[in-house]
């Protein structure tokens, strides 16, 4: 946890003293950039006039250096690659220090100004790999100072050293820079790079993009009524001039001089005849425009883009009146259909889109889209508006309109057996298409099963369905006829009417109150497909009688066999024995057995009419005490 906490620190402090001479300023664009090519190849050599280091292509020993893309190459105890955090992310100087300090890089620089500003800069790794542990303490720290020197090499303009850049458990670049000032009538100078480190295990080192750039002061422009930058003006507003002022920040430069420029893309620049103060009134704004301003200490270099420092760049940003959104197309939609959004296109992708109810004023539908998914029939009014606070564009409208699909229901129907059924598409004056390939409005079927027809009209479709089912016939199992009531009983459930006459039908089985006689039952199924018929004989039997005085149910009694030619009964007991027999008509039974009460119990008869089935039942004596 130390030597981790000691490698930070370290950093850390590199990266402080690293930062110490750095233009404070604006940086033109650089007049020297040293990057050393490209690639992973080896080489070329430096001119001998730079160093007096010996070259090799693979990874140098002491005194020896090589220009690479790649290190480690051999030599197990470096990192093994560049991270790609310089400004070329190409080629480096790799340089094996000696084992005595001294000079071991020196170059010229053409095409400066005189009397002007300047930041040298370089970035610089110690290339030594902290985790291999082949140096005692993480190895020689490397340090390198850089000397300017005027172009005669007599005078020293600017010093300046690294202080000890510690190796490190990975490969980190380090950016490094002095400011110097150029002497008056000198348009050169020279950088000299020494090595301050000890020779023995370490002390190897890197070194990428050797930049010389012009440094002065951070200029910022101001509008009238410090409105800020970029100040937007709409199409719609009356064109007018506005006052921009520099403001230098006197970081570098103690006296400016100054150059307005103009540009109608922010890349290309051209110089604004006469302007060199440091007001500037524009012209009438009637598009996007940019201003800068050049800023020097004096009038010569703002004849070089290279020897003067240029400001913030301020801009004019002219919004046109967006033109109005172009509709994707009125909608014309079927009732049955889903609804699909209504849509238009503007010019602009970065103009915006408001929906409302009305071509002016109105209620606000939608914003900030192209679409809209309404669900009335109507029109809609899109208006497309800029992001920039100016006035909106006008109106487009886009109708939605539906048209009428007719209102259709799926049916169940029922075949009878051996017949013919008509289905009916319900809806007339348009086109049909059915299941079975027929094309008109009714269709003549006589199988069961699944039919479906399409119905087309005005461009719109619906389906019907239609399922056919057999009809269940109506056969009559047997007739129940209890006291006053018959319930009719047939062979299979289903949906039947029934009926005792053949006229009056009704939906239930069961009949109450009906007087003795013969008649004739009726089942039919609710398509009328057929009719089922059994006459029958229906008798008025008690169930019970209890003879007890009280002139109610004192006799077992027969109602409705003088509806008959004859009729005859027998009444037994549990045993089977006869207990008593007569004629139909006009028979009763108290009770008793050749004059003597008969216990309570139930008692057995057979009724016999002539033509007719025989009907059997029972009935129940009920006795009261002392009777």
């Amino acid at each position: 946890m130390k030597n981790s906490l000691t490698v930070l620190f370290l950093l850390w402090s590199s990266f402080l003293y690293s930062q110490l001479e750095f233009c404070q300023g604006s940086k033109g664009d650089p007049i020297f950039h040293e990057t050393f090519g490209t690639g992973n190849l080896s080489g070329p050599a430096l001119p001998a006039s730079v160093t007096n280091y010996r070259y090799v292509t693979g990874d140098p020993n002491d005194g020896e250096y090589t220009i690479s893309g790649r290190v480690g190459q051999n030599n197990t105890t470096w990192h093994s690659y560049f991270p790609s955090t310089t400004t070329s992310k190409g080629r480096a100087l790799i340089v094996n220090a000696g084992f005595s300090s001294g000079l071991f890089y020196t170059t010229r620089i053409e095409g400066l100004c005189e009397n002007a500003s300047y930041e040298f800069s370089a970035y610089l790794m110690n290339v030594y790999d902290r985790t291999s542990n082949a140096c005692n303490n993480g190895g020689i720290p490397i340090n390198v100072r850089f000397e300017i020197w005027d172009e005669t090499d007599t005078t020293l303009l600017k010093e300046g050293s690294t202080g000890d850049i510690q190796s490190t458990i990975s490969p980190v670049w380090e950016r490094y820079a002095l400011t110097f000032q150029s002497r008056e009538g000198q348009g050169a100078v020279i950088l000299k790079m020494f090595n301050n480190g000890d020779g023995g295990c370490g002390n190897d080192l890197a070194i990428d993009d050797i930049i010389f750039s012009s440094c002065g002061d951070l200029t910022e422009i101001i509008a009238e009524g410090d409105t800020g930058n970029p100040i937007v003006i709409c199409e719609s507003t009356p064109r007018r001039s506005f006052t921009l002022t520099a403001t230098p920040d006197f970081s570098v430069y103690n006296n400016h001089v100054y150059q307005w420029q103009e540009s109608d893309d922010g890349i290309l620049w051209i110089d604004i005849p006469n302007e060199t103060r440091e007001a500037f009134i524009t012209p009438e704004i009637s598009s996007t425009t940019y201003y800068r301003v050049r800023v020097a200490e004096a009038s010569i270099n703002l004849e070089n883009n290279l020897c003067s420092s240029v400001s913030e760049v301020f801009k004019f940003l002219y919004v046109k009146t967006p033109l109005a959104p172009v509709s994707a197309g009125d909608i014309l939609v079927c009732t049955n259909e889903e609804i699909p959004p209504l849509m238009v296109n503007v010019e602009d992708d970065n103009h915006r889109v408001n929906w409302y109810d009305a071509a002016v004023g109105g209620n606000l539908l939608a914003e900030n889209t192209p679409r809209i998914q309404a669900y009335t029939p109507g029109i809609y009014y899109a208006e497309a508006i800029n992001n920039d606070g100016c006035e909106a564009g006008p109106r487009t409208g886009v109708s939605l309109n539906f048209i009428e699909v007719p209102a259709i229901e799926d049916e169940i129907l029922s075949l009878c057996e051996n017949s013919f059924l008509t289905l009916k598409a319900g809806v007339s004056g348009a086109s049909y298409l059915w299941s079975t390939g027929e094309t008109s409005e009714d269709i003549i079927i006589n199988s069961t099963g699944d039919f479906s027809v399409t119905i087309s009209t005005e461009g719109c479709r619906v389906q019907k369905n239609i399922k056919v089912i057999p009809v269940v016939p109506a056969v009559i199992n047997r007739i129940i006829s209890e006291e006053d009531r018959v319930i009719i009983e047939t062979t299979v459930s289903g949906e039947f009417e029934y009926s005792l006459n053949g006229m009056d039908f009704q939906e239930s089985n069961i009949f109450r109150n009906i007087r003795g006689g013969i008649y004739t039952a009726y089942v039919r199924d609710l398509s009328g497909c057929e009719t089922n018929s059994l006459r029958f004989p229906h008798i008025v039997i008690q169930r019970h009688f209890s003879p007890n005085n009280d002139g109610y149910n004192d006799l077992f009694e027969l109602k409705g066999v003088e509806y008959f030619n004859s009729s005859f009964i027998r009444i037994y007991n549990r045993y089977g024995s006869l207990i008593k027999s007569g004629n139909g008509v006009g028979f009763t039974w108290d009770g008793t057995f050749n004059g003597k009460p008969l216990p309570a119990d139930d008692y057995w008869y057979e009724i016999f009419i002539e033509d007719l089935k025989l009907l059997k039942g029972n009935i129940s004596l009920v006795r009261q005490p002392g009777f």
